[in-house]
């Protein structure tokens, strides 16, 4: 029976794995131009900007994923489960990786965006060529951190019938009123999804600082 439990809750691992990596892949580039925004030399931009971090930082998880798709979801644009889930969780990794690029930036020396611009190389070459690269490196490890507990995050998505990993175990703890063994394994499948994210960062860690000095 325990066995028939597990395999019940791995049917739930690819649409969490499918739901972490849509919801940063949203983040990841939406958190770009929100951190340009915030470094803005204008005061109001920067102003906006922040508070618009602030607000997706603040509120639960939970809270946009049912604004989302109880509100904006069934009166608007009738998103599904996934979809919203993707979004709202988007929304909240471009905060969050916004405030991690910030940081990557300002742990960059100055000297190099003076070098970059001492070689005459224009806006576009100095960032792809020069600064990229470091920001890159110095982002990954909390870029990393954020990812996995993206993953964890991911459970809230079954609060509006997202059919994850946290999904099932529900469903099969009511089921078979085994609720501390179902958890268990639940729990543990989470570990063994991370484990694999953070070898893969510190083994691109290791390559990055090899070529890239910061």
């Amino acid at each position: 029976m325990i066995g028939h439990d597990v395999a019940a809750i791995l049917v739930g691992v690819p649409l969490t794995i499918a739901l972490t990596l849509a919801a940063f892949a949203i983040g990841a580039l939406l958190g770009l131009p929100l951190c340009a925004l915030r470094l803005s030399r204008f005061g109001v931009i920067r102003f906006m900007a922040t508070a618009v971090i602030l607000i997706f930082r603040a509120i639960p998880p939970i809270v946009w994923l049912f604004i989302i798709f109880f509100g904006i979801g069934f009166g608007y644009l009738q998103l599904d489960p996934f979809s919203s889930a993707a979004i709202g969780l988007g929304l909240i990794t471009a905060a969050n990786m916004a405030e991690i690029y910030r940081g990557a930036l300002s742990a960059i020396h100055i000297g190099q965006w003076e070098a970059a611009a001492a070689l005459s190389l224009s806006a576009r070459h100095r960032f792809i060529d020069v600064v990229a690269p470091q920001l890159m490196r110095i982002a990954l490890p909390s870029a990393t951190t954020y990812g996995i507990g993206l993953l964890k995050d991911t459970a809230v998505a079954s609060a509006i019938g997202v059919h994850e990993i946290a999904f099932h175990a529900y469903h099969v703890s009511q089921e078979t009123f085994r609720g501390l063994d179902v958890y268990a394994a639940a729990g543990l499948l989470y570990v063994l999804i991370s484990l694999p994210i953070a070898w893969t960062a510190r083994w691109t860690d290791r390559r990055l600082r090899a070529r890239v000095a910061v």
